[in-house]
């Protein structure tokens, strides 16, 4: 049975809504998943979602900053809404879904981006990133015979030398820093996560989800990073059936400096 989950940090779900329905309509995942929605929980624009067909709905923002929301056209279980750092900022949601034979624990993360200075000591941003995904150890990859858990969203770190345009000038950039690439690569394996995006894709090849509002013209420049990430539990590996980057996204009406990440499944 085809099942597809696609995941965007949208920058605002009111504000960006007409490439939302355009998503939904054009490529229409069962599952959606977003990232820095920007609304508490009594403005989620659900009627819109509800009206293209994403009857299930489960959010969990706050005004102005972060939030996560999952949307589908199958039922949903909230599961839960993980505080982490002792710090109420709308980072974390996880449902379970049904898709084949299978239970789905779907994880819906948002990981602070950690300021401009990677340095902890002096940047409170980035040692709450560290801490962040320190606390991210202990989401694991639950599975067994008839259930299987997915990770996504932005998780705001490039872990692999070309998942930037380049890793020698990023090297000092918070995203691509030492400190946070192997904490982060020892965090997916501690979890026993499998990196499906680049499952089947040569570690040499660039892969990019994300290019600044900063860059005068994002396409031409090309300087990307791959900020969004796809992880499933390894039972999950032999119904994975591919994954789209939706590139040309980044150049819709008012997009955002994201693009939707739409992974497949073929579950029996």
């Amino acid at each position: 049975m085809p099942f597809s989950i696609a995941t965007w940090n949208i920058n605002s779900v009111r504000l960006r809504m007409p490439i939302v329905e355009r998503l939904l309509v054009e490529h229409a995942p069962d599952v959606l998943c977003l990232q820095e929605t920007k609304v508490p929980d009594e403005l989620f624009p659900e009627k819109a979602f509800r009206k293209l067909g994403y009857e299930h709905i489960a959010f969990h923002g706050q005004k102005g900053y972060h939030g996560v929301a999952t949307v589908a056209r199958r039922p949903i279980e909230l599961v839960e809404k993980r505080r982490f750092c002792e710090i109420e900022d709308s980072r974390h949601l996880s449902v379970t879904v049904r898709a084949g034979g299978k239970a789905i624990l779907l994880h819906n993360f948002y990981v602070p981006a950690g300021g401009d200075e990677p340095d902890p000591v002096i940047n409170r941003k980035f040692k709450h990133k560290l801490d962040f995904v320190a606390e991210m150890n202990a989401i694991r990859a639950e599975h067994d015979e008839v259930s299987g858990s997915v990770l996504v969203g932005d998780l705001n770190i490039a872990p692999l030398e070309h998942d930037v345009w380049s890793h020698k000038q990023l090297l000092n950039v918070v995203s691509h820093t030492p400190v946070e690439t192997e904490n982060f690569e020892a965090m997916r394996r501690a979890g026993n996560w499998v990196d499906l995006m680049r499952l089947n894709v040569p570690d040499e090849q660039k892969l990019y989800t994300w290019w600044s509002y900063r860059a005068q013209d994002w396409e031409l420049s090309n300087r990307g990073r791959r900020l969004d990430h796809v992880w499933s539990s390894p039972n999950l590996v032999p119904s994975f059936s591919g994954y789209e980057i939706l590139r040309l996204a980044r150049g819709w009406e008012r997009p955002s400096d994201h693009v939707p990440v739409i992974a497949r499944f073929d579950l029996d």
